[in-house]
């Protein structure tokens, strides 16, 4: 009984982490209402920053303002570019296009308004910050103290390469 336990868990845990390595295949929105598949947004070799956030997440906007500021940088020496997908629901979703116009954010942002992404990727909480080259997860983080920006950075320059 414990073996067939233990390989159950196993066959559990290796499940869940196979299914974090590659990017979901779907579509999400842009905040012109546009259709965009994720799954192109890292192809041919293109280092993707891919942030999921909401409006009324603290810690996400301080994130994404911190990465505003460095990320014309940022492109300039790596070619990185950004996401940031907004998990707002149909309640809150409205208040995106204000705060990101507010903000002066000059990346992508997409919508995943009803977090199908945010399930699919086993996220509990945001901000969860990925690194995805050629659909494959390579780096993921959760949550953000000052600082983040500056570990990601390192490993934007490690996969850029």
């Amino acid at each position: 009984m414990k073996t067939l336990i233990t390989l159950f868990l196993s066959l559990s845990f290796s499940t869940l982490f196979y299914a974090q390595e590659v990017m979901p295949k779907m579509q999400l929105e842009t905040l012109s209402g546009k259709d965009i598949s994720l799954q192109s947004i890292s192809d041919n070799d293109q280092l993707v920053i891919v942030s999921l956030w909401a409006t009324w997440c603290v810690p996400c906007k301080n994130e994404l303002d911190a990465i505003s500021e460095v990320y014309d940088d940022w492109t300039d020496e790596t070619n990185v570019k950004l996401y940031a997908i907004s998990v707002d629901d149909s309640r809150t979703v409205k208040r995106v296009k204000p705060l990101v116009s507010g903000k002066g954010w000059e990346f992508d942002i997409l919508l995943d308004t009803n977090s199908d992404l945010k399930r699919q990727l086993n996220a509990p909480t945001i901000p969860l910050t990925l690194l995805v080259k050629n659909n494959k997860i390579l780096y993921r983080h959760s949550g953000y103290t000052p600082g983040s920006e500056d570990e990601l950075y390192e490993k934007i320059l490690e996969f850029s390469k």
